[in-house]
């Protein structure tokens, strides 16, 4: 069997090298099985009927039209944790960084004329910063990347207060026992002397960061974002920020606003800006795309639930549909209808969608195939 990729932005050679044989990668295919991609924006494209999976090279796909594509069965990928060491040290530096004017520093340095040590030695009081050990750092959302930076701070001598109301298990298992939890907004608001972003954007974290949320916070608190520039409310921070709530913000999402505002740091989206973190996730992008398109197995979708299963009997089929009433049972008899026997199965749902695997004693026809298709609500059947 021989698969199609496209690639939409520059993949790192050693994840297109996981691929293997079999594989042809263009950047220029019209009928790709599957896509790659980055940073480019897919919201306008028009999608093949070949097209099978995507899978996004980061954590975040804002640039893909996640619901366009589980309507009509594409399965869409993520990274996550591939690069969560990489954000996690800019979230260090950021917290360095916005405690003792170091970037200001250097800039007065640099413009230093004359006797250069001794000015230095008469200015650098201007420059003056607290230290991050022994004080609070809030962590608000602790998947891969703030489970990382909580145990950091942790190690550098902070006290950490971790908030997260949907932590997965396998998160909580790599906590450090010395984070405290937080069990509501509030609590990190109010302790917290510096206060850490790692969650998704969308319309419940949206602006989660306002007005309200900085009246409750410690004077001269520190904010850094490296997750998505609106999960902070641009105009209440500035507001914040002359008032003296916040005494810096290090945002990672530069934008008109937000440039040379005193007391804001403006990185150039740097979170996942390493060499290792662009070749972590170009392997796990392309690991996740050929076990899909080879076996049927889903691993870190956004849209369709994690579902695999070890392949067994001489054929296997996999069904996207709806998450109904009665769809398996749909499946099943149409398959029975035909005589053919089901080895092993699984059925998983996630919200409106769900996923179903089935290994078959013996091989089913087009016939059998076409009717599995016009069951209401099913989205896409594959014969691998």
């Amino acid at each position: 069997m021989s698969y199609t990729i496209k690639t939409l932005n520059k993949i790192a050679s050693t994840g297109l090298e996981r691929l293997g044989e079999g594989y042809t990668i263009s950047d220029e295919a019209s009928n790709p099985d599957a896509i790659l991609l980055r940073s480019a924006s897919m919201h306008e494209m028009e999608f093949p009927e070949s097209l099978l999976s995507i899978a996004r090279a980061g954590a975040g796909v804002n640039n893909i039209p996640i619901d366009k594509c589980a309507q009509k069965g594409i399965v869409v990928f993520n990274t996550p944790g591939a690069n969560a060491n990489a954000v996690k040290e800019l979230a260090i530096t950021s917290m360095l960084i916005s405690s003792r004017k170091i970037i200001d520093g250097i800039i007065w340095a640099n413009s230093l004329n004359g006797d250069v040590v001794k000015d230095v030695e008469k200015g650098k009081a201007q420059f003056i910063g607290p230290e991050i050990e022994g004080k609070v750092l809030g962590v608000i959302g602790l998947g891969a990347i703030g489970v990382l930076i909580a145990n950091a701070a942790i190690n550098l001598g902070m006290e950490v207060l971790g908030y997260d109301p949907y932590i997965s298990v396998d998160a909580a298992w790599g906590l450090s026992r010395e984070v405290k939890r937080a069990n509501d907004l509030k609590t990190v608001f109010e302790k917290s002397d510096y206060i850490t972003l790692h969650m998704p954007y969308n319309t419940e974290t949206k602006g989660i960061l306002n007005e309200a949320a900085f009246e409750q916070m410690k004077k001269g608190i520190r904010i850094i974002n490296l997750s998505r520039g609106e999960l902070v409310n641009d105009d209440d921070i500035l507001v914040a920020i002359e008032k003296g709530i916040v005494g810096t913000y290090v945002t990672d999402f530069p934008n008109e606003k937000m440039i040379n505002k005193p007391g804001v740091i403006t990185v150039p989206h740097l979170g996942a800006s390493t060499p290792e973190s662009e070749d972590n996730c170009a392997v796990m992008a392309a690991r996740q795309t050929k076990n899909y398109l080879e076996t049927g197995n889903i691993k870190n979708s956004v849209n369709f639930p994690n579902c695999s299963m070890p392949l067994s009997g001489e054929q296997r089929i996999t069904v996207a549909h709806m998450n109904v009433p009665n769809m398996v049972g749909q499946i099943t008899t149409v398959l029975a209808n035909a005589s053919i026997n089901i080895k092993d199965m699984i059925n998983k749902s996630r919200g409106d969608y769900a996923y179903t695997i089935l290994d078959l004693e013996g091989k089913t026809d087009d016939d059998s195939i076409s009717k599995l298709g016009e069951i209401e609500g099913v989205l896409k059947v594959r014969v691998i």
